[in-house]
């Protein structure tokens, strides 16, 4: 029956060769005859600690302490207690006898004197730290001797410990008891293992055994002396070595002096509670003990105290002890993270205590939590994500990026709020170098195929400004299809003048990716277009592009005419590697005060010239501000495929609705229905020229163009004829003053030739219509008749 009970008490295993944990160096001291070992666990490495005691003797007093220690310790729990984790009892046989060794696993934690030693805190630090380990160990105290009703009875310097967060710990459980004060019929020692304790730690009526007195007095009263004697050890620095030192309270600072002169009140009855030192002393009122207790209640705090504390939380770490901050308050801050119950302003903290750490501890510690903070579905914590990218972007690996972060990041491009869509796209800065050419060529250039004709215009100019700072990452034929026409067809034709500015930028970036034929087809007929443009910053950076694509041009003829056989494409100026930095962002859009009408991208093609007469609503024009009327053409032109008509329809470039989420992405991006323009060849150039020079005056028919986005409907006179017409863009404009009405017969034809005729003024366009005019175009009255005639009242629907 001893052995059975003996088993369950010290647990299983049959000998040290069987304990589950390696036994590693030992710390300098221990409580009592116990000794304490760095220790590791042989499944997965992890550290522990490992207390062992050693008998000769089974029957021996201490080895009976050491077991209802074991016992104790694994059926009280308390956060403030040390955990336990593994015990057991090895006998061994040798020459001299049996020698009985308990072994108790705990968590790791070390000796608080070494670690006190290790810390070597100072002035106000040093205070705050005592004071928060103090707080534990007096809840802990306070739970064993209110809740529990039992009595430790050696409270002091060497039954604490700390753990790897700082945390004070309260172990050495073999002296602990119940109290049975409340027993009127109990007799002898309350404490069987009293004499394990020190006697410069025995209170007055310990020390003479007067188990009377310690009954009649509160359940309390042994442990409060105890912490009287813990305070003046740490406060010292030195282990109490007689009980009169305790008068010497030179040490003890003076908040703290009332109440441990309290503590060891030589009356047992007018000692203060452990709970009522908590409660009361001024000494545990600063900010660490503050702070750490709010971070341990945070599930109880409403948002506008998390809002609150976690705004205040930076600037109040830096007035911390730093090994604190990182080893205590740093593991509950990315806890509450990961859990949900921090708010964004969280994030701000986590990433300032990170970065105290080194790269590897960054990795391991920092790193994990915000991975898993990406998949969060606050808004909030998304965007505070993205706002301190640049602190931990380059951090990440290019696998967690491209198959854990980037999945949930291009959700914000979709996204309905512009400042979510725009720091999105503001992230791909630094997350495009990570990606795979599947996520890059694949799913990001859809989404900014999209945001290129956004509602914001800040977005669409910053859209362009990352697709020139990531070329680099593209692949030869994403850019051949892609560059010029994102450029070209929809940067320089937006409304918004940083936008215009923005891509003739990144052309000029990107110029070395661009063969001569492009940029002599494709890129210089677009942006010679804005050297008019009504800004003049754009207009300034129109001119220096202009300047460096035909200094390419040049060099490469130079070259073709020395007889160089290189190709001419790779003569563009020399961009930096990867683009990054050639690129500054626009304004953001989150800080756009009010938006003209006209911001979104217009459908216009690259028939954009000045007309110095005629009005708007009749001849098809679009005032601007600060220029002439400017004509837009319905016609085809540089693209074979029209502008997109409207931001907020769909954008015309791609299938992008239809392959945005989904697995396998198609070879559509969003530019690859824009095709390329073909060199127009000089007898057809010729024969639209001509063409255009014998148009005449007046259009019997005028067509619609295409529908632009503003209050009023403009209308184009181009008509069907000049589809193929690759020169109307440029084209000398024809004189447009003319009669207006179709229905004025005049006397006679005008003749091409006749010089006259385009200043001529027009006939007048009122006359009487008779009673019997019907409603259809182009009807006439018909001829009088004399006499009485038969009145015909069919439909007028019917004539022609």
């Amino acid at each position: 029956m001893f052995n059975f009970l003996k088993g369950v008490v010290g647990g299983s295993g049959g000998g040290q060769k069987d304990l589950p944990y390696n036994i590693g160096d030992p710390y300098p001291s221990a409580w009592s005859s116990w000794s304490h070992f760095r220790g590791t666990s042989k499944d997965d490495g992890s550290p522990v600690s490992i207390f062992s005691l050693s008998g000769s003797n089974p029957q021996d007093g201490r080895l009976a302490a050491g077991r209802n220690g074991v016992k104790r310790l694994r059926t009280v729990r308390h956060p403030n207690i040390l955990s336990f984790l593994y015990s057991t009892e090895v006998e061994t046989v040798d020459g001299s006898g049996t020698k009985v060794t308990i072994y108790i696993v705990t968590e790791p934690a070390m000796p608080l004197y070494e670690k006190i030693k290790e810390l070597s805190l100072e002035g106000t630090q040093r205070d705050e730290y005592y004071a928060w380990g103090l707080h534990q160990i007096a809840k802990a105290v306070s739970f064993l001797n209110n809740d529990c009703k039992l009595v430790h009875g050696n409270v002091c310097l060497e039954s604490v410990v700390v753990t790897q967060t700082l945390d004070w710990k309260l172990h050495a459980f073999d002296v602990l008891s119940e109290y049975d004060g409340t027993s009127g019929t109990a007799t002898g020692p309350m404490l069987p293992y009293e004499w394990l304790v020190g006697s410069q730690y025995k209170s007055v009526e310990l020390a003479k055994s007067d188990w009377v007195a310690i009954r009649k007095s509160p359940p309390w009263a042994i442990d409060s002396w105890g912490l009287g004697c813990l305070i003046y050890e740490i406060f010292s620095g030195m282990k109490l070595g007689k009980t009169e030192e305790l008068r010497n309270t030179a040490s003890i600072p003076k908040s703290l002096l009332p109440d441990y002169q309290r503590l060891l009140s030589s009356t047992p009855s007018r000692r203060l509670n452990a709970s009522k030192l908590i409660e009361n002393s001024e000494y545990f009122q600063n900010k660490l003990v503050d702070t750490i207790h709010f971070m341990e209640i945070l599930s109880l705090k409403d948002s506008v105290e998390k809002d609150t504390f976690f705004r205040k939380l930076p600037n109040l770490t830096e007035q911390l002890p730093r090994q604190i901050v990182l080893k205590k308050l740093f593991p509950l801050l990315t806890s509450a993270l990961e859990y949900g119950s921090a708010t964004a302003p969280a994030l701000t903290a986590l990433l300032k205590i990170g970065s105290w750490l080194s790269a590897e501890e960054y990795t391991l510690k920092v790193l994990p939590t915000i991975i898993k903070l990406f998949a969060s579905n606050d808004r909030a914590i998304r965007v505070a994500l993205l706002q301190h990218i640049d602190q931990y972007g380059e951090s990440l690996s290019a696998q967690a990026v491209d198959e854990q972060v980037y999945p949930h990041v291009a959700t914000g491009f979709v996204d309905t709020s512009s400042i979510l869509r725009e720091l999105t796209l503001k992230s791909m800065l630094i997350m495009a170098p990570k990606l795979s050419q599947r996520n890059l060529s694949g799913s990001l250039l859809k989404y900014l195929s999209k945001l290129q004709v956004d509602e914001e215009p800040a977005i669409r100019t910053n859209t362009t400004i990352l697709l020139g700072n990531i070329a680099s990452y593209l692949n030869d034929g994403t850019r051949k299809r892609v560059l010029i026409n994102a450029f070209t067809v929809r940067a320089l034709r937006d409304t918004f003048s940083p936008a215009r500015g923005a891509g003739v930028m990144a052309l000029c970036a990107t110029s070395s990716y661009y063969d001569t034929t492009e940029i002599a087809t494709r890129i210089l007929p677009n942006i010679v277009v804005l050297t008019i443009d009504p800004d003049s910053d754009v207009r300034s950076k129109v001119f220096q592009a202009v300047d460096q694509f035909m200094q390419i041009l040049k060099q490469s003829n130079e070259k073709s005419n020395a007889g160089d056989t290189a190709h001419a494409g790779s003569l563009g100026l020399s961009s930096m590697p990867g683009n990054a930095g050639l690129l500054e962002w626009a304004m953001s859009s989150l800080t756009l005060k009010g938006k003209p009408l006209d911001q979104a991208p217009i459908a216009a093609s690259n028939s954009v010239r000045p007309v110095t007469t005629t009005t708007a609503a009749s001849s098809g024009l679009i005032e601007t501000p600060s220029m002439a009327p400017v004509r837009v053409s319905s016609s085809s032109d540089f693209a074979d495929a029209p502008a997109p008509p409207s931001p907020t329809l769909t954008d015309g470039w791609g299938e992008i609705e239809n392959g945005v989420h989904e697995e396998q992405y198609s070879d559509k991006d969003g530019w690859d229905d824009i095709k390329p323009l073909e060199e127009p060849k000089p007898s057809s150039a010729l024969a639209n020229i001509q063409a255009a020079q014998k148009r005449p005056v007046s259009q019997p028919k005028p067509q619609a163009a295409t529908s632009l986005r503003s209050k009023s409907t403009v209308k184009a006179v181009a008509t069907k004829d000049e589809d193929d017409d690759l020169w109307g863009s440029i084209a000398v404009p024809t004189p447009k003053i003319a009669s207006k009405s179709l229905k004025v017969k005049t006397s006679g034809a005008v003749e091409d030739d006749d010089p006259w005729a385009a200043i001529a003024a027009p006939p007048p366009t009122t006359k009487a219509k008779p009673l019997s005019a019907g409603r259809g175009r182009g009807t006439k009255a018909a001829a009088p008749k004399l006499g009485a005639q038969r009145i015909n009242r069919t439909s007028s629907s019917g004539m022609q």
